[in-house]
């Protein structure tokens, strides 16, 4: 095992700092932007949260600056699948540009629900830039209160 590096055949003891130094200034480097690696890494995925009501389960997403043509929703069983695409109105790398921290592109969301819901009547509205789409538990997935009877 080597504690010490050596550089070009002579001891350099000061190699394992600079290298060190190397992957912290990679790391901090805010100037690139990390492309995805993986299939289901994507440049811009959008926060979402699942809310389960006595009767419906509440999905919110953070989408801001998407216009509602460039949202589709799906739904298959207890499957629900959001797609669209952000766009920026000028176009990256433009000269007048100072910073650039947002991201644009198409994005999925996939969320598995624990109990089917009746997507015929479904309800999603865009607001303020967070999309709420209210699903319906199935009227047979519901909790009943029963009653009961002395006999």
């Amino acid at each position: 095992m080597n504690l010490v590096g050596f550089r070009n055949g002579t001891l350099d003891p000061l190699r394992e700092f600079e290298d060190l130094q190397e992957e912290i200034n990679r790391l901090f480097d805010m100037t690139k932007v990390p492309e995805p690696r993986g299939i289901f890494e994507r440049s811009f995925s959008p926060a979402m949260d699942v809310v389960e009501n006595p009767d419906s389960f509440q999905v919110m997403c953070d989408l801001p600056g998407i216009e509602i043509q460039d949202i589709e929703i799906s739904i298959s069983g207890n499957v629900l699948t959001l797609k669209g695409e952000k766009r920026r109105g000028q176009k990256a790398g433009d000269p007048d540009s100072f910073r650039e921290d947002t991201r644009e592109g198409m994005f999925q969301r996939t969320i598995q629900l624990p109990l089917a819901v009746d997507a015929g009547k479904v309800e999603a509205v865009l607001k303020n830039g967070v999309l709420t789409i209210d699903l319906p538990k199935r009227e047979e997935l519901k909790p009943r209160q029963i009653s009961v009877k002395a006999s």
